[in-house]
């Protein structure tokens, strides 16, 4: 006999990169930071959280136009950015497919052994690194040569500082520069 549930009691236990578990519904769409029993605290993405999360909107709009993807998604996305943040530190980040469980409000979900944000700091190397590649087989050695000036003088923390700032990432409720 099937045994009746409340809606939202049940699921998937998810255990972190530290080893420790978390419940699937403990994770809700806001959250961007898992205080965990571990003593650490972990960095939650979900599908459903923009690019605007890690970079100003026109570089989203400038990776979205540029990036072609190779996938289901239409665009460059947050699944991307997670995917090379895993190829990067496969041992620090998991991840969790949860399409099936429309109850949860997300389908994919990443939760890394680095705090929200170091994982801030990574994604924006990383998206650096990428835009260097992208550069580095243009045509117009004038443009390299000014991204290689700009990439000299960009300092990655003070960026995520000021921008974690701007966004008024204290609350779920950030809102995009």
């Amino acid at each position: 006999m099937a045994e009746p549930r409340v809606p939202g009691s049940q699921g998937a236990d998810i255990e972190l990169p530290c080893g420790e578990t978390v419940a699937v519904h403990d994770l809700d769409m806001g959250l961007r930071e898992y205080d965990c029993a571990c003593g650490d605290a972990h960095a939650v993405v979900m599908d459903v959280h923009p690019l605007g999360r890690f970079v100003p909107e026109f570089l989203v709009e400038v990776l979205t136009e540029s990036i072609e993807t190779a996938d289901e998604f239409p665009e460059f996305t947050t699944a991307h950015v997670m995917g090379i943040v895993m190829e990067e530190f496969p041992e620090a980040v998991v991840s969790e497919d949860l399409s099936e469980q429309g109850e949860v409000g997300y389908s994919m979900l990443w939760l890394t052994d680095f705090d929200a944000r170091r994982l801030h700091e990574v994604v924006v190397e990383l998206v650096v690194e990428l835009m260097d590649h992208a550069v580095s087989h243009a045509d117009d050695e004038a443009a390299t040569a000014q991204f290689e000036e700009w990439l000299h003088e960009f300092d990655v923390s003070e960026f995520v500082d000021q921008y974690r700032e701007e966004r008024e990432f204290e609350t779920e409720h950030d809102s995009a520069v």
